[in-house]
């Protein structure tokens, strides 16, 4: 980002400042009409964008937060270096390109417009167009790198590649499992415990191309995939994607695969305690790095700790049970929040969890908030506590 900094000129940059708190105000009601203006000019888009976050404003907000994080950091744009990562690697694993950033651009600018009136003078409009430019520049430099780091590793590939659902296995009443092989016969590139693919669907009846994110379910495996899906409701926007996995695809059927992409990643390096916190569909990133653990070092003081709602709705509970037995110094306890254990408290991630060494956490984001409140209290700093949570990169309260 220092070459962004260098390019934008005092001038330029106290402008993007000064329009701070109005973006705080007017931020979403900025971002609706820009993905309303840009879907009806590009519709094609609407083959990349995630529907369901769109219909409940998730990725409204979210962009509103990156826009607003843009203008407060501008003269030292370093500090959303991390968010810019963690959005680049979405961006791969959906497929964008350089292309579409102009067009961003100028639907951004003219949503600006639209919105603030006379507010938005031709000197704070041209002030945010040399901004993105140079910030859009960021990005697709950062994305070239990841593109061509995807490509170029064995059996690595850009975009999307047909893979064929090998099995299909149900984990719980409500998660189902789909082991995918490339449709080609070629084998899977290694990936990172934590990372995620992209699926992409056409699904019957609908206009465009659907695609969702999923976690990385089992360690790395030469030949396959694992991803392991939650089953949402019928009438949830959510519930497009996953209902028609759950009844429609089969084994033997193929679906389109990006490659492994994402941040939330294990330090297989490390053999100091590690502590794995989970609730309901986060549980899947975890089973593949407790996975790695047992395979690669199976003597790391390890505690799995999983919060479903009842049995019927915890998956892999023998997975988990069979990897801690192939440890020496594994602790698990899967608490059910309708049942006499009730949720994890503080006191059992006092009970559990060694404070010197990292915990990972993955679930709803009210289930991470309250834990990573809990882990902060019991004196683990912020580089000990690793999360990942769904949908766009919004931001977690209680920093």
């Amino acid at each position: 980002m220092r070459r962004t900094m260098i390019m934008l000129s005092q001038h330029t940059r106290d402008i993007v400042k000064s329009t701070a708190p109005v973006l705080a105000e007017h931020g979403t009601t900025i971002t609706s009409v820009f993905y309303r203006n840009m879907f009806e000019a590009h519709p094609e888009l609407l083959n990349v964008f995630n529907h369901a976050n769109q219909a409940q404003g998730r990725q409204q907000a979210a962009l509103a937060n990156t826009v607003y994080a843009a203008a407060v950091h501008i003269d030292n744009l370093e500090n959303i270096l991390p968010a810019v990562v963690q959005i680049a690697h979405k961006h791969v694993s959906l497929g964008i390109k350089p292309e579409h950033y102009p067009i961003v651009g100028e639907f951004l600018l003219k949503a600006i417009k639209e919105v603030l009136g006379d507010a938005a003078t031709d000197e704070i409009l041209g002030a945010w167009g040399e901004a993105y430019g140079v910030i859009a520049d960021a990005f697709i430099g950062v994305e070239d790198n990841m593109y061509k780091e995807a490509r170029e590793q064995e059996n690595g590939w850009n975009f999307f590649k047909l893979f064929t659902v090998a099995r299909k296995v149900q984990e719980s009443a409500n998660i189902t499992s789909f082991y995918l092989k490339p449709a080609d016969g070629s084998q899977v590139p290694d990936y990172k415990p934590g990372q995620y693919i992209s699926v992409r669907v056409h699904i019957p009846g609908e206009k465009y191309t659907m695609i969702r994110q999923y976690s990385l379910s089992q360690a790395p495996s030469a030949d396959e995939f694992r991803i392991s899906v939650k089953r949402e409701e019928q009438n949830d926007p959510n519930g497009v994607v996953s209902v028609y996995l759950h009844n429609q695809v089969n084994e033997g059927d193929t679906v389109e695969v990006s490659a492994p992409a994402g941040e939330f990643l294990l330090d297989t390096s490390k053999t100091t305690p590690v502590a794995f916190i989970s609730g309901g569909v986060g549980i899947t990133p975890m089973m593949s790095m407790f996975e790695t653990v047992a395979n690669v070092t199976p003597d790391r003081p390890t505690v799995f700790l999983h919060s479903a709602r009842n049995e019927a709705l915890a998956a892999f509970r023998h997975d988990v049970e069979k990897h801690a037995a192939a440890m020496s110094n594994a602790k698990f306890k899967i608490f059910y929040s309708e049942g006499p254990d009730g949720v994890i408290t503080a006191e059992a991630l006092k009970t559990y969890v060694d404070v010197s060494g990292d915990a990972y956490v993955c679930g709803p984001v009210p289930f991470m908030e309250a834990m990573i409140r809990e882990l902060r209290a019991l004196g683990m700093k912020e580089e000990q506590i690793h999360y990942e949570f769904f949908g766009p990169a919004l931001q977690l309260s209680g920093n």
